[in-house]
């Protein structure tokens, strides 16, 4: 978001300290068309090497008094103790987070959504996780899923360093990617890597409503260990006879068997979704939902164009590095 200021004769970023890195929705509203942005290429360049995003947010933080904004008071900002943490695989982990008073209750956010999470004893920026779980107005719990950055620092420490009963703040819920079908679509999800957090939520609030509803899973990763969330899928499948689940990996290891009633491929998500039948299935009459690294998700949507699927009926939710 940006705003003019009118000492300087010229457009500012209006609250950079929580900018999106690679969002050019600035450039895209702007009626001048006086915003311009460099290739998303390059910002993920930069940003798959962890010494480059360290150095600009420590830049940031630096000038934290001169560019925060007076917008922290219409946040919605809450404090969480970490419950439970469970690392599955080595670059996985779940956390299960619980209110920290009455009055931290995160229960109005919408299955897709996200939180900005950082860690009170930390002088870093925000990082921004999906929620796995659907509302609960009986259950304060939120759930995250982080995968580890190699030499991230956020993801480093709370792998190696954050405790059961820490404090985190959360501020949120952000993010427009959500359910947005009509009774009548059949569904085609898909996900890659923690992708899957909030194409889970998703689910969840669907099976809810429809426990019968038709609905294609696709769920990719690098390597088998990655499978971190396979009990839902086996409670999904036992819930609904129209569920079809397909988990693909790059690396398979030898002791990996999917779960029963659930197909393996070995290769990438959009591979294996160019290969696949989709015969039994009117696609003009499908929704596809796609959450994953910017990179898939490109993929994935020429592959969704070329079998026939209309592109606004396409909905994505990209991200890059935590």
């Amino acid at each position: 978001m940006c705003r003019f200021e009118f000492e300087k004769n010229k457009s500012v970023v209006y609250d950079p300290l929580n900018c999106l890195v690679g969002c050019t929705t600035c450039a895209n509203i702007c009626p001048a068309n006086a915003i311009s942005f460099p290739p998303l290429e390059t910002v993920e360049s930069l940003l798959s090497q962890a010494t480059v995003h360290h150095a600009i947010e420590d830049d940031l933080i630096g000038r934290k008094e001169e560019l925060a904004k007076p917008l922290e008071e219409h946040l919605n900002k809450y404090k969480f103790i970490v419950d439970k943490k469970i690392q599955a695989g080595p670059k996985n982990l779940i956390v299960y987070l619980k209110q920290a008073t009455d009055n931290d209750k995160l229960n109005d956010f919408i299955p897709g959504q996200y939180v900005n999470v950082c860690s009170p004893d930390k002088n870093w920026l925000c990082r921004s996780y999906s929620v796995c779980n659907i509302p609960d107005k009986d259950n304060d719990e939120v759930q995250l899923y982080m995968r580890l950055v190699d030499g991230g620092r956020f993801t480093g420490w709370a792998f190696n360093e954050m405790k059961e009963g820490d404090v985190l703040n959360l501020k949120g819920p952000f993010g427009a990617f959500r359910f947005q079908s009509t009774e009548d679509k059949s569904l085609l999800f898909i996900a890659r890597g923690a992708g899957f957090a909030p194409i889970k939520s998703i689910i969840e609030q669907v099976l809810e409503i429809n426990p019968s509803k038709n609905i294609i899973l696709y769920w990719g990763v690098t390597d088998t260990d990655d499978f971190c969330l396979l009990e839902p899928i086996k409670r999904w499948l036992n819930i609904d006879p129209n569920l079809h689940c397909i988990l693909t990996a790059r690396v398979a290891s030898s002791n990996f068997t999917p779960p029963v009633g659930v197909v393996f491929h070995q290769g990438t998500v959009y591979n294996a979704l160019a290969n696949s039948h989709f015969e039994d299935f009117d696609l003009a009459n499908m929704d596809a939902y796609v959450a994953g690294p910017s990179k898939t998700i490109k993929e994935v949507i020429n592959v969704l164009l070329i079998r026939g699927f209309s592109k606004d009926r396409i909905f994505v939710d990209s991200f890059g590095l935590k």
